[in-house]
């Protein structure tokens, strides 16, 4: 009688977890819709975060300029693949109006340093420390760029890896 009582009580617990389980998806899913989705022709959201040098980013500080954004970890393999096509592109481009910021999404300085200095990267790296700014551009999945145009306006979305020539289009196609 024991054993059976053992038993019910085991099966009750498992189906408590999987009816929480259940209850959690549904939940979340039906919340995940409340999020505004960011469209070409929207106001990008502001924000402001600090560089690996200690210099603070703001995005209002860029108006008048083109921006890209691009988000990126270093686990990601096309972001180390597109990664010194962009730090080329900024070389040409960094006085003509243009600024692009590397978002790296939550990992520590060390790591982000570690991986930046390798790859010899020569434009601002800010680190998203509670992805908030990835959820408030709904980033997902990395890479993803973001290109903002001299009024702060949303230019273009791109996700997945980008070739150096089309970088350089996009670039032109927000340059001030």
């Amino acid at each position: 009688m024991e054993k059976k009582q053992k038993r019910l009580y085991l099966r009750i617990a498992i189906l408590a977890v999987l009816v929480a389980a259940i209850v959690y998806t549904i939940y979340t899913t039906a919340n995940k819709n409340d999020v505004k989705l960011l469209k070409v022709g929207d106001d990008a959201p502001n924000f402001s975060l600090v560089d690996l040098n200690g210099k603070t980013h703001k995005l209002s500080d860029y108006k008048g300029q083109g921006v890209l954004l691009n988000f990126w970890g270093t686990w990601c393999k096309p972001c180390k693949k597109e990664m010194p096509a962009i730090n080329d592109q900024y070389k040409e481009f960094k006085d003509q109006g243009i600024q692009i910021l590397g978002i790296n999404i939550a990992q520590s300085e060390l790591e982000v340093a570690s991986f930046t200095d390798k790859l010899g990267v020569e434009f601002p790296i800010v680190i998203d420390k509670t992805r908030s700014v990835m959820r408030a551009y709904n980033v997902d999945p990395l890479p993803a760029t973001i290109l903002i145009n001299k009024d702060g306006k949303i230019e273009n979305i791109i996700t997945g890896e980008m070739k150096e020539k089309e970088i350089n289009q996009y670039l032109n196609s927000i340059k001030p």
